[in-house]
């Protein structure tokens, strides 16, 4: 059964509102974010972060990306615009078939090779991660952009574990701790704003915190993310643009809006 979404001509961005209503909303994500003349957040705390590495399960292949589950007891991401706490969910990666595209948000119109998203849901206030996603403050993603470069040690945990997971519904075990917090850019300033999910159902339950310098990673590691398939292996091979590998899984920027993009300089 192949995905009824994804990113190719028949299943793409353009067409997702037809089954998911939500995806034509006023408050989507991704955006452009123009860091000319945007208004200052003054947060009270400084945002911050604790993960468990040992907390991190597995890894998936469900069809468009790489996903890594983690069970969130004990982390916590507080401060900056947030006035709850959340604690993380999974973490997924966006890239793009070359190194000119990818990542779901850009800066003034600048594409990145690709996006990690950490998601983390509001536990002081909501039961679960489902509850959460309901509600406007029910979720808050960290966008980090990748550029090519060194290769990312932490990162290479997973990535060494992709090739167990080529086909759609595949998984393996993390088999060693990884900190999700050595994924963050230290001392990087920050953009925020209201927004929403990337993939369907879109949602508007997403507080966004993009952050602005990015993380190195290598060719090599990105050349790994483009050798997933985006059919299981009983399927047939979809005779589509990318012959059934997952090379592009990226929304395309929307528009802004009446929302507000406020910056932090941590």
């Amino acid at each position: 059964m192949p995905l009824e979404w994804g990113y190719n001509d028949e299943n793409g961005p353009d067409k997702w509102a037809q089954c998911y209503p939500e995806a034509g909303g006023k408050r989507q994500s991704p955006i452009d974010i123009v860091p000319v003349d945007l208004k200052s957040l003054h947060a009270n705390r400084k945002l911050t972060w604790r993960y468990i590495p040992e907390n991190t399960k597995d890894v998936c292949n469900p069809g468009y990306c790489w996903k890594v589950h983690v069970n969130g007891e004990g982390s916590e991401l507080t401060g900056g615009p947030l006035e709850d706490k959340y604690v993380l969910e999974q973490f997924h990666c966006h890239w793009g078939k070359t190194n000119e595209e990818g990542s779901e948000h850009t800066i003034n119109g600048q594409k990145f090779a690709g996006e990690l998203h950490l998601v983390h849901w509001n536990a002081t206030k909501y039961s679960s991660f489902n509850e959460a996603a309901k509600h406007p403050d029910g979720l808050c993603v960290l966008g980090v952009f990748l550029k090519p470069g060194r290769k990312h040690l932490e990162l290479d945990k997973i990535v060494c574990q992709l090739s167990k997971i080529q086909f759609r519904g595949e998984e393996a075990k993390i088999l060693v701790p990884v900190n999700p917090g050595h994924f963050i850019p230290q001392d990087s300033g920050y953009y925020t704003y209201q927004g929403s999910l990337t993939t369907p159902p879109c949602s508007e339950c997403v507080i966004w915190i993009v952050f602005k310098e990015p993380m190195e990673i290598s060719q090599e590691q990105l050349e790994v993310f483009r050798t997933l398939r985006c059919y299981s292996l009983d399927d047939q091979c979809p005779c589509d643009q990318f012959k059934g590998y997952v090379k592009s899984n990226f929304r395309p920027t929307l528009p802004l809006g009446q929302r507000e993009v406020k910056e932090c300089r941590q």
